[in-house]
């Protein structure tokens, strides 16, 4: 194994969950290694292009976060919301201890509230800009997801939202990393959130040719790699982690789940939708996420593939991988499970990466029957697989050709 320098790693100390998987790290974790899709038909987008997505189960806005935050916060902030407070309980942190002023909010989000600016665009159209509510812009904006949980939290710190698109999760991750390194901050409050299921957005991913139309069997519609796939599920979520420095966690005895030992980012500039088909901008990531973090191709273990079941990504990940690493790393797509939750899904899964190396555990990927002829790499699927991990990745892409990998270590 590489001389791995941990210097500049930082502990992951607190998670929180809330995904179509469960609300909660157990109910998560037990739904994503069995492999059971949470993709279904939904009655609310009876009239949309799509018909059926992957949703939060038994989410009760009023029941979680009080009356007050149900009906003045966009659905995207809700999930932000419960799943921060679930990584700060979950790092035995008490915001009503801490110095705020050290604490600092850095959340992706890519799409804002839809939903919200949806209906108030469809009450301006039938009633008048009177009838307009006053909290349309706090509710839709996508800064207010960092703003909000700050406030609930107490966080007086840097406060940031990131957006790179699908790979939004990661950069905000990354970003917290740095600011710890930097000495800016003591604590990152790091992940994203999203929830953008509404009519404009189905029907624009639809359009684009990015959605699958299984609608004939939902369940079986989100898998990655497979020679059957025709294109992404749909879904919401939210993600979120506590960091620290090593240091820091270790004076004050707090159990570290693993760390985050590197982050590398890049654009493939080469198109506004689709990924470069040489993978050039994504080995630039996973090279540069290697190298903060002085590793090498043979140390790592495990992937936590970005895996869409899109055609053209899941193809150029599975060369880019073979390319790099050879069939010796474990790969995996959560999003045959969860869906493809866009802005959320960096944050969600590495969580996932985290939990499947202090665990041991490696999830499957769902729905995979039939490996993709192009696809040379070891794809975990039919059951999980226990294997023990020191060293993984979790890849992350997004529309603009940006790119973000996380390198998560054993504590």
């Amino acid at each position: 194994m590489t001389l791995h320098d941990p210097r500049f790693d930082v502990a992951v100390t607190g998670l929180g969950l809330v995904t179509p998987a469960g609300i909660g790290i157990e109910p998560n974790w037990e739904r994503i290694t069995s492999g059971r899709s949470t993709a279904a038909l939904d009655p609310a987008l009876a009239d949309a292009a799509v018909r059926f997505a992957c949703l939060v189960p038994g989410f009760d806005a009023a029941e979680l976060l009080g009356r007050e935050n149900s009906w003045r916060l966009d659905r995207f902030v809700q999930l932000a919301m419960v799943a921060a407070r679930q990584a700060v309980e979950d790092a035995g942190l008490d915001p009503q201890n801490w110095d705020g002023a050290r604490v600092a909010v850095v959340l992706g989000n890519s799409l804002g509230g839809t939903g919200t600016f949806e209906q108030q665009h469809q009450r301006l159209r039938d009633h008048g800009p009177k009838r307009v509510s006053p909290l349309l812009i706090p509710m839709s904006m996508m800064n207010m997801v960092s703003g909000y949980v700050a406030i609930d939290l107490k966080a007086k710190g840097p406060n940031l939202v990131t957006a790179t698109a699908c790979a939004s999760g990661a950069t905000a991750i990354g970003i917290g990393r740095e600011l710890l390194r930097a000495g800016t901050c003591d604590v990152v409050i790091a992940g994203a959130s999203e929830s953008a299921l509404s009519p404009a957005v189905l029907a624009g991913l639809h359009q684009m040719g990015a959605l699958s139309g299984r609608e004939d069997d939902p369940a079986a519609a989100s898998r990655p790699f497979d020679a059957d796939r025709d294109g992404f599920v749909a879904a919401e979520g939210a993600g979120v982690l506590v960091l620290e420095r090593m240091a820091d966690a270790r004076a004050r005895k707090a159990r570290i789940r693993a760390r985050i030992s590197g982050y590398g980012a890049s654009a493939d500039a080469h198109h506004a939708t689709a990924p470069d088909p040489s993978g050039a901008g994504v080995e630039l990531a996973v090279q540069a996420a290697l190298s903060d973090a002085r590793l090498g191709h043979a140390d790592i273990q495990h992937i936590n593939a970005h895996g869409t079941s899109t055609p053209l990504n899941d193809s150029t990940e599975a060369r880019v991988v073979h390319r790099l690493f050879g069939d010796g790393p474990a790969v995996t797509s959560t999003k045959g499970v969860t869906g493809h939750t866009l802005g959320a899904a960096g944050a969600i899964e590495a969580a996932f990466t985290v939990l499947a190396v202090e665990r041991g555990q490696l999830p499957p990927t769902a729905n995979l029957q039939r490996l993709d002829d192009g696809v040379e790499i070891d794809v975990v699927h039919g059951a999980a697989r226990e294997a023990k991990v020191d060293v993984a990745i979790s890849n992350s892409f997004g529309f603009g050709g940006h790119n973000a990998v996380l390198v998560v270590t054993a504590a």
